[in-house]
């Protein structure tokens, strides 16, 4: 007969039964904060009410009140100082998840191609799980971090074949919505600019921009495909040695991210091109600095934090399972964000 593990009441669960924020219980329950009598009392209450015990108390008796989250830089071609704020969003939905679930986050940062060195030390008593970045990550780096021997979840990545759960942004819905926005404000010639750097995202952008102008009867030349490096510096020194060896400039280019259409927006304003009048530019990402750009770019928003609490649901939910549970696979939607890049209409060049 299967035994049946009870999941403990959680803190979220005292929180919506006194009707405050898990924030507010949290500080009752600790004997912090200027908290009002009613307030405390109520908290109190539901404690009493739920037969709940802090994840800390129980944690003497029971293993594993702790999440990890790897932040992990191999080549440092995407996790670096440009998406630190990208990052922290992820930590930051992270850490409000767990703090309704009772869990502690602990992140460790790891720098180098070495990644079998972060399977030491996690045989710890407090460890539950583990969220690993997997934006610089290999098919064969996640089948090493999968054989670690705890729950583990992989974010801003994403494996089709691989049997390991991801929660990753959907590529697909949003490369449709660039192309449906470039058509409709009559676009006629769109490029792509992708990277050959070792990154599943960007490999994934390309095949969803494909399949998206594939699907709106979009076709894309092959000269308007162009690969550079993944840095500013590397995606301008790239895009402008295509441009200088191309005959013609298309009218829109799609990037795989926001760092690399700040380096294509470079190249094409040194060629004398203004953006949108002559030239449009999407990017991806919605990093803060593509607001303050000039002209402000267009932009893919990635629902980080939806992503970073959505891995730590994922993950306690393996936790508390019996038995190892199947693999789960979650995409995110996001939401292309218009700015001054791709505003003025162009449905009049070809006439």
């Amino acid at each position: 007969m299967e035994k049946i593990v009870k999941k403990p009441v959680t803190l979220r669960q005292v929180a919506e039964t006194a009707g405050v924020s898990a924030a507010t219980a949290s500080l009752v329950i600790n004997g912090k904060g200027d908290i009002s009598d009613a307030t405390r009392e109520r908290v109190l209450a539901a404690v009493e009410s739920l037969n709940y015990t802090p994840r800390s108390v129980r944690a003497k008796h029971e293993t594993g009140h702790v999440v990890r989250f790897l932040k992990i830089s191999k080549h440092g071609d995407t996790v670096n100082r440009d998406h630190n704020h990208f990052i922290s969003d992820y930590i930051d939905g992270m850490s409000r998840e767990a703090l309704r679930r009772d869990f502690a986050l602990e992140v460790v940062s790891h720098e180098g191609p070495e990644i079998s060195e972060l399977l030491s030390g996690l045989d710890g008593r407090d460890l539950s799980g583990i969220i690993a970045l997997g934006t610089e990550l290999s098919e064969n780096d996640i089948a090493t971090l999968s054989d670690c021997g705890m729950p583990i979840v992989f974010i801003d990545t994403f494996h089709p074949f691989l049997e390991a759960s991801f929660v990753d942004m959907d590529n697909d819905q949003a490369m449709f919505s660039v192309a449906t926005h470039l058509q409709h404000e009559g676009y006629r010639r769109i490029g792509f600019v992708g990277s050959h750097s070792d990154v599943a995202n960007f490999r994934l952008r390309d095949e969803a921009f494909s399949r998206a102008c594939a699907r709106l009867g979009i076709s894309i030349a092959p000269v308007d495909r162009v690969d550079v490096p993944a840095t500013r510096e590397g995606a301008y020194r790239g895009t402008r040695a295509h441009f200088d060896a191309s005959p013609s400039i298309a009218d829109a280019y799609v990037c795989a991210n926001d760092v690399i259409a700040f380096g294509v927006m470079r190249a094409l304003e040194e060629r004398g091109l203004h953006i949108p009048n002559d030239v449009a530019v999407v990017g991806f990402d919605n990093l803060p600095m593509s607001s303050l750009f000039s002209p402000t770019l267009s932009s893919v928003d990635v629902p980080k934090q939806k992503i970073g609490a959505m891995a730590v649901r994922l993950l306690d939910d393996m936790i508390i399972s019996p038995a190892k549970p199947p693999a789960v696979k979650v995409l995110v939607a996001g939401k292309l964000i218009e700015r001054a890049s791709t505003v003025v209409s162009k449905k009049t060049k070809d006439t």
